[in-house]
């Protein structure tokens, strides 16, 4: 790991945040994430399931957490199973965290190792009524991969089929998207190392330079700061690509005159940060580039006061939009006579700014949270309107991390990196 360690009290508060929501006799199971092969013995690097690692801490593969607080054996009612860790693993891939360690990670007393999982965990399963099981239940998951959990869910079901089967995902939804102020720490050094990489571009970027140049600046810088690198596929994004809402190519030559769209974030400790900036390439705004980023910054200004406990996530985006609109008929983008025939479904506004608002923010860059449910203090939500023409060459979209406070306006984590047009052109003609 490049990141200090984080204070167990986080994990040990997280996991009685998850033992509250749970019903009576019931044990939840966690697994850590595969290694995910390439080809030949090539693998990707390890990154571990957010869910083991927001209720222990334990960042390496091969992983289980059991929690079960009605457990008759005390020793039981929070349980880590490791991989055993020997010299050879020690020479051959790295020091695996052996039991004192795992304690002083997790704060869970009970550590057994791996192999000892299946007849141990028959033990628990004999008194238990229910058991949740991990599922990805994000909006927006893609499925198809089968994981370590979802393997373990197929035997699962194979050898306990009188249980209950419960999901552990809303409880996950519901307490990972409140943030404790360890995790806001920790999201802030991810995004302060986001402001070290913008800072170092302002004076890098001129006509001449290529994306993937740029990208090569921000990884350099990250890296140098602890982090692991972008927390997401980065977005360097000249002219015209700024209008492809994920171009991830970084591919080309940044052509005086236009302007860069950059979605870019560090991650610290698993944790991500997600901003957008767009930078004139020759360190001027034209007129026009200036009036569209103005109408941009207006409405993120305009979004970010909705940002508080009460809203409604899909209120807050008719609003948003609404709010839009005007800043479109103003850059003759639309007319009264769009609006007034718009389809309802398809409001006149979304031919130039198709994406939603906000998003939850956290260990994943679109971080799990309740999109029903009014927000709360404590949660974390990007904000990131855009205005997209293809027909000028032009995208421009403004994000920062925001979160939620009791009374007042969001505190916004990237309070500190360059926004204003002004200040952008000053910094880069320096």
């Amino acid at each position: 790991m490049k990141y200090d360690r984080i204070d167990k009290q986080l994990y040990i508060k997280n996991r009685a945040d998850f033992r509250q929501l749970m019903e009576p006799n019931s044990l939840a199971v966690f697994n850590s994430n595969d290694i995910f092969p390439i080809s030949a013995d090539s693998t990707m690097p390890f990154q571990q399931h957010r869910d083991i690692l927001f209720l222990s801490g334990v960042d390496q593969e091969e992983s289980i957490l059991v929690i079960f607080p009605d457990s008759k054996n005390e020793a039981h009612k929070e349980v880590l199973f490791l991989k055993e860790t020997s010299d050879l693993i020690a020479v051959w891939e790295g020091e695996k965290l052996n039991k004192v360690q795992a304690f002083e990670v997790s704060g869970i007393k009970t550590v057994y190792w791996l192999n000892q999982f299946p007849v141990i965990f028959k033990q628990m399963m004999a008194d238990a009524s229910n058991v949740y099981i991990n599922t990805n239940e994000h909006l927006r998951a893609n499925t198809e991969v089968e994981t370590r959990e979802d393997r373990f869910i197929k035997q699962l079901k194979s050898d306990y089929p009188a249980h209950q089967v419960k999901k552990s995902a809303p409880i996950m939804h519901r307490i990972r998207s409140i943030k404790d102020a360890i995790e806001i720490e920790l999201l802030q050094k991810a995004c302060k190392i986001t402001e070290a990489g913008v800072r170092r571009l302002l004076s890098y970027i001129k006509p001449g330079v290529w994306e993937y140049e740029i990208e090569a600046e921000l990884a350099h810088e990250f890296l140098r700061n602890r982090s692991k690198g972008f927390a997401y596929t980065p977005i360097i994004a000249s002219g015209k690509n700024a209008c492809v809402l994920h171009y991830i190519e970084n591919n080309q030559q940044c052509k005086d005159g236009d302007v860069i769209l950059l979605d870019v974030g560090a991650e610290y400790a698993n944790y991500a940060s997600d901003l957008t900036r767009c930078i004139p390439v020759n360190g001027r705004f034209t007129t026009r580039q200036k009036e569209v980023y103005n109408a941009v910054l207006h409405v993120k200004k305009s979004a970010e006061k909705l940002l508080v406990p009460g809203t409604i996530m899909a209120e807050y985006q008719k609003e948003v939009g609404r709010i839009m609109e005007g800043q479109l008929l103003n850059l003759g983008l639309i007319s009264q006579l769009d609006i007034t025939n718009q389809n309802p479904e398809w409001p006149a506004y979304k031919k130039y700014f198709m994406h939603g608002t906000s998003h939850f923010m956290g260990l994943d860059t679109h971080d799990v949270g309740l999109w029903n449910e009014p927000i709360k203090a404590g949660m974390v939500f990007t904000c990131e309107p855009g205005i997209y023409i293809p027909e000028e060459g032009l995208g421009i979209r403004l994000e920062d991390d925001l979160v939620v406070q009791e009374s007042g306006a969001p505190f916004n984590l990237m309070k500190d990196i360059p926004l204003e047009a002004e200040e952008i052109e000053t910094l880069m003609n320096e």
